[in-house]
């Protein structure tokens, strides 16, 4: 009966102690897998650092989208959900916003630089090319910007903002009429030409009876239009 006693004794221990360390165990699963834990404050940090922050709590990252700032870094994080100082369960995601940097940039001095350069400059500086004028002026090379608006000492201004310019179209050229040079001499006629700046370069000779050696029978711009120095004026002469 004794024996009996002590046997149904132990039984009744080894239960308790199954039961015991079993319910322990179950218990510590649904602790863990239900951890309130504290989420961390991320503003300001890459998210390299923020994973790791968030590693340590159970929790996880997501990087949901990015803004411009003028005050955090590009490729740091602006804002967070939840909040830092939140308690929530683990294995729940962060979602983060990362700075896109500022909106607002440099004006760049496109001043003397070729039209080609400042679009360039201003696409390397996030802006856009506005509206293009031109002038003629002796002060710049032709091609060459005078002017933009904004202006660099206006200060910084949005991404994309459209930069107007006025470019040179150098030196306005003079114009002239072309007088009559047909029956004329020609070696008379060319040097005159020459001498006074114009672009006399094409001069070829054909037999027209009747006609002695060296007489301008056609001529290159024709007699009444609009030319300028640098204009080609094409003879054709007399053999």
């Amino acid at each position: 009966m004794l024996r009996d006693n002590i046997f149904n004794l132990i039984v009744i221990l080894l239960l308790a102690i199954i039961l015991f360390f079993g319910s322990a165990f179950l218990t510590t699963r649904l602790i863990l897998k239900g951890e309130i834990v504290t989420v961390p404050d991320l503003r300001g940090k890459t998210p390299e650092e923020a994973r790791f922050e968030v590693s340590r709590r159970l929790l996880s990252l997501v990087v949901q989208a990015t803004e411009y700032h003028d005050e955090i870094e590009k490729g740091r994080i602006i804002r967070q959900d939840p909040p830092a100082g939140s308690r929530v369960k683990s294995n729940r995601p962060v979602r983060v916003v990362l700075s896109a940097g500022s909106e607002l940039v440099e004006v760049p001095d496109l001043t003397n630089k070729s039209l080609e350069n400042a679009i360039q400059l201003l696409a390397a500086s996030s802006l856009t090319k506005g509206l293009i004028a031109q002038i003629y002026t002796s002060q710049f090379p032709a091609g060459r910007v005078i002017a933009q608006r904004p202006r660099p000492e206006e200060g910084r201004v949005k991404r994309l903002t459209p930069v107007n310019l006025l470019i040179s179209q150098g030196e306005r050229e003079e114009k002239y009429v072309m007088p009559d040079l047909i029956g004329k001499k020609a070696d008379v006629v060319v040097a005159q030409l020459r001498n006074l700046g114009f672009n006399v370069a094409n001069i070829r000779s054909s037999y027209y009876p009747g006609l002695s050696s060296g007489i301008i029978i056609k001529q290159n711009p024709p007699h009444g239009y609009c030319v300028q120095k640098r204009n080609l004026i094409s003879l054709e002469v007399s053999r």
